[in-house]
Parts: C-alpha cells; sequence; structure tokens
C-alpha cells in the first residue's frame, strides 16, 4: 500500500466523485479509477458504494479513511521535519580524488546531496593515491577516491562497480593508433611515460614482465593532465586508463586498449573511526547508493585484491 494511492484515496473519499477527484489530483479518471480498483483488490474489500452522481464510503472504507488520514497527516509531518532539519545542516567537506571514472559517480551523489543540503559546501582536490591517503590520515581531507590497489587496513570503504581499463595514451599519427588493441610486450621497445605511483608502476612492470632498467621510460607522471602534453607533441606512449583519459579528450589523442586485458576500480575511503562533523557524516550516509548501484561481491570485498 503506497502513501500515493492513500492519498488518491482520500481525494475520492472527499469530493464523493472519481471525476472531481481526478481534477484536483491532475491524473486523468481512468488511472484514478485503476488506483481505487488495486486498493480494493490488495484489501480484499469494497471501500465505496457507487451510485450514478456520487459515491459513499463502505464501512471498510470509512475504517480506511481514519487509518489513511493518520498515516498521511504522520507522513507529512516527518517529511516537514527533516526539511526543517535539511535547512540547518551547514560546514564543509573536503575530498581528494584520482582522475577515474568513478569520479562521474561521485559528482551525481555530491549534486543530490547539495539538492538536499544547500548550506553544505565542498572542497575538491586532485591529487595522486599516496598523497591523498596521507592527507586523509592527517584529517586534512575527509574523503579520498583512489584507485587500486589500496590498502584498506585504516579505513572505511566503497569499492565503486565501474571498471577501468589499462591501456596506452598515443599521438593519432604513431602507429598504435589505428589500432583495436595493443600487446603488452609490445611496450618493451616503446618511448614510456609510467605513473609515478610505486605499487602502479611496479604492476605495469610485471605485466610486461621486464625489468625497469630495460625499458625506455622517458616521463613518469602523478596526473594524466600533465601528460597528455607530451603526448599531443608526440613524444611517447603514455600507460593509463581510460576513466582518466575521458578527463582529457583530444581530437590529437588515441586510446588503446591492452592485452591481456587488466582493470582496475577505484574505491571512495574513509577514515575509521573519524569524528567528522554533521555535513560529512550526512554525506557519508548518502554514499550508500553507491553500495546500492555496485554488486555485493564487488563492495565488501577487500580492496586491492
Amino acid at each position: 500500500m503506497e502513501l500515493r494511492t492513500l492519498r488518491y484515496f482520500l481525494a475520492v473519499a472527499q469530493e464523493k466523485n472519481i471525476t472531481r477527484a481526478a481534477e484536483i489530483l491532475h491524473v486523468t479518471q481512468p488511472t484514478l479509477s485503476r488506483q481505487i480498483g488495486d486498493l480494493e483488490e490488495e484489501l480484499g474489500t469494497t471501500l465505496f458504494i457507487r451510485g450514478k452522481r456520487s459515491i459513499e464510503l463502505t464501512e471498510d472504507g470509512a475504517l480506511l479513511r481514519q487509518r489513511a488520514q493518520d498515516i498521511v497527516e504522520l507522513a507529512d509531518r516527518t517529511e516537514h521535519e527533516f526539511a526543517g532539519k535539511r535547512d540547518s545542516v551547514a560546514g564543509t567537506v573536503t575530498i581528494g580524488a584520482t582522475e577515474a571514472l568513478g569520479g562521474h559517480d561521485l559528482a551525481k551523489v555530491i549534486r543530490r546531496f547539495s539538492q538536499q543540503y544547500p548550506a553544505v559546501r565542498f572542497e575538491l582536490y586532485n591529487g595522486m593515491a599516496d598523497l591523498l591517503k596521507e592527507r586523509i590520515d592527517k584529517g586534512a581531507l575527509d574523503l579520498g577516491l583512489l584507485l587500486e590497489p589500496v590498502d584498506t587496513t585504516r579505513y572505511e570503504f566503497i569499492r565503486l562497480a565501474v571498471r577501468e581499463r589499462w591501456g596506452v595514451l598515443v599521438h593519432r599519427s604513431h602507429p598504435f593508433a589505428g589500432r583495436a588493441q595493443v600487446a603488452v610486450r609490445e611496450l618493451i621497445d616503446q618511448p614510456l611515460m609510467l605513473p609515478s605511483r610505486p605499487s602502479a608502476r611496479r604492476e605495469i612492470l610485471n605485466w610486461i614482465g621486464c625489468e625497469e632498467n630495460r625499458l625506455n621510460i622517458l616521463v613518469g607522471y602523478n596526473l594524466l593532465s600533465n601528460i597528455a602534453l607530451l603526448v599531443e607533441q608526440g613524444m611517447g606512449v603514455a600507460v593509463c586508463m581510460d576513466g582518466a583519459l575521458s578527463l582529457h579528450a583530444s581530437p590529437d589523442l588515441r586510446f588503446v586498449p591492452l592485452v591481456p586485458e587488466r582493470t582496475t576500480r577505484s574505491v571512495l575511503v574513509w577514515k575509521k573511526n573519524q569524528v567528522f562533523n554533521t555535513a560529512t557524516s550526512l554525506f557519508i550516509q548518502s554514499l550508500q547508493v553507491l553500495r546500492e548501484d555496485a554488486a555485493p561481491a564487488e563492495v565488501y570485498g577487500p580492496a586491492g585484491t
């Protein structure tokens, strides 16, 4: 039994006429008649005695009207109380983020939260995962959107469902640019630009199956926004993820997936047992929508696996 259906029922009981009630509710008469019929079927009883000019409540209908009035009044009062609470919530939520597709999901949550709590302000920082973790540990950031692998021992976390592919970023004139995929072993003889983050670089080297000193590594980078400019100049091949590239689209750049395929996910973390202000606490509660959108195995499993 939905609250909306009870409001429909009360309108019909008040007007004693389906047509007038439908006009007040801004729904069509067939829609309203169907809703009332479904309600009667759900309750297993007749709620109205239908006449030619008006309809009257049955005994069961009169009982439901009393109960429905109480339910609707309580729902309205609760909504008003929480609306007042939303208006009184203020403060600042600080979030650090790496370049990742998960940032799109986070942005949607921030937008919805801002609509509910307009007095709350957000401060956003971009940076490498290790730097963001350091700022979270020191209390300079409330939350961080990081890319795996991540040691979550000290953090509460939500692993987002979206997966990001590893590949290479090249200039459109590069031989790789017209390919559907690039074998990872083909990187050995290329002038490379690799992430500076130690854990990410180790994974890439293990994936290639080659010692670092055997590769032609031109540049190490922390954010793709910096390295994309060099790739646009035809300087070399940047190993990166497609989520980071989505933030730096350019007609001169091409992203080509690597094979065997490697993917990773974003992890939203905050410090365990941390005391947050009201705004941040409510924002963390609002993040449960990300848990619901993700498969349970992808949310609760250990990060960095």
